[in-house]
């Protein structure tokens, strides 16, 4: 049985006990201060994500921003992670890990972040196009991005979470692409992940109810060609088995009475690429 716990969002001390939190209005209030910030830096790096700039030279230009917005990078220091976010070229499912790697003309690229703000975590990602890009993987991120906003719209109370992964998976799988399982969205706030688990694929009317106050991610990971993933050896970065092409899009949203609020929508209107 599913257990829910109503927080006291005064209340710092957030237990890892499992339970689906049920968050009020300062909480929200906090979660869209970090949302906000995190949306503004996927806006900011956007003119440097072109052919010759290197993972690491975005990895500084969030880590900048991030101190500057008086956060710091969730990430940093996580699990032993030592970067500001994630950059996940071409066939990198997620976590890949920023270094001196150039980008190149045709690459697509995911730059995931998640700023810390007052207790609080923002948590997005976004893809980008660099410089001139096939039309299959224009098409794969525009269908991932479809993915998250039916994904979205299924985040509603009376709705369960099963409903989010079953329109996402009917959406990807029309178009013969591969939903990612290994990977899932989750709950967020004061704690960086959380319960419940957002899986993007699955039975529709499974899995736990959806109320009002519930914080969580959707961040459908969708591949050109069959779903499997595997671990490389450094231990965070994901790649698909066969090599195919993935790509991924995240929101943070908070759940109102009826329907949800999407804490990272970009200020600027730079929702999907082109940009």
């Amino acid at each position: 049985m599913t257990e829910y716990q109503i927080v006291d969002s005064a209340d710092e001390t957030v237990l890892r006990d499992g339970t689906i939190k049920l968050h009020g209005p300062e909480a929200f209030e906090g979660m869209r201060r970090a949302g906000r910030l995190a949306a503004e830096i996927l806006d900011a790096i956007t003119p440097m994500i072109v052919p010759g700039v290197t993972t690491a030279e975005i990895d500084d230009k969030v880590r900048e921003m991030t101190l500057a917005g008086g956060a710091v990078p969730a990430t940093m220091g996580y699990r032993g992670y030592a970067h500001s976010c994630c950059t996940s070229i071409n066939h990198v499912v997620c976590h890949g890990i920023p270094g001196e790697k150039y980008l190149k003309d045709g690459d697509i690229i995911n730059v995931d972040v998640t700023p810390l703000l007052d207790g609080w975590h923002g948590d997005s990602s976004r893809m980008y196009l660099v410089g001139d890009v096939a039309l299959k993987a224009r098409r794969l991120v525009d269908i991932t991005y479809e993915c998250l906003m039916i994904g979205i719209g299924m985040a509603k109370p009376g709705n369960r979470i099963g409903d989010i992964g079953a329109a996402i998976q009917a959406h990807a799988e029309k178009q013969r692409y591969g939903v990612v399982r290994e990977f899932c969205g989750h709950g967020l706030g004061r704690l960086f992940h959380d319960a419940p688990e957002v899986v993007h694929a699955g039975r529709a009317g499974t899995g736990p109810l959806i109320k009002p106050g519930m914080f969580f991610t959707i961040e459908p990971m969708i591949n050109l060609g069959k779903p499997p993933v595997k671990m490389l050896s450094d231990g965070w970065t994901a790649v698909t088995r066969d090599k195919s092409l993935s790509a991924q899009f995240e929101h943070s949203i908070g759940i109102t009475e009826d329907g949800c609020e999407i804490f990272t929508q970009s200020p600027a209107g730079l929702h999907k690429p082109p940009y």
